[in-house]
C-alpha cells in the first residue's frame, strides 16, 4: 500500500512539474496576440465571428466524415470475410451496404460534390 501511495504522489508531482515547465517555457514563445486566440485556421482572430463560411468546404468536410464512419463500419466485415462462421445473410448484408456506398458515391459524383477546387 505504501508503494502505491508513493507512486501516485510521484506521478502527481512529476505531472505538476512538467505542467509548470511547459507553462513557463510557453509564455516566452507567444507569437503576438494571434497565437493565444482560439482561431488559428485562416480566419481573422480579432474580426467578426459572423464571417460567411464556405458551404462547399462544409459539404466536403461532411463527406469526409461520412466516409470515415463507413470505413470504420467496413473494417470488421473485411476481417471476417472468408471465415467459417460468416453466414450467407452476412454476405448479403455486406453486399447491400457496399451497393449503398457505391450508389452514394455515384450520386455525389454526379452532383459535383467531389470536385476538389474550393
Amino acid at each position: 500500500m505504501e508503494k502505491v501511495v508513493m507512486s501516485i504522489c510521484l506521478a502527481f508531482l512529476l505531472g505538476l512539474v512538467l505542467l509548470m515547465v511547459g507553462l513557463f517555457l510557453g509564455m516566452s514563445f507567444y507569437g503576438g496576440r494571434e497565437k493565444p486566440s482560439p482561431f488559428e485556421c485562416g480566419f481573422d482572430p480579432m474580426g467578426s465571428s459572423r464571417v460567411p463560411f464556405s458551404l462547399r468546404f462544409f459539404l466536403l468536410a461532411v463527406i469526409f466524415v461520412v466516409f470515415d464512419v463507413e470505413i470504420v463500419l467496413l473494417f470488421p466485415a473485411v476481417m471476417v470475410v472468408g471465415s467459417s462462421w460468416m453466414w450467407v445473410s452476412s454476405y448479403v448484408a455486406l453486399l447491400i451496404f457496399l451497393l449503398l456506398l457505391f450508389v452514394g458515391v455515384v450520386h455525389e459524383w454526379r452532383e459535383g460534390s467531389l470536385e476538389w477546387e474550393l
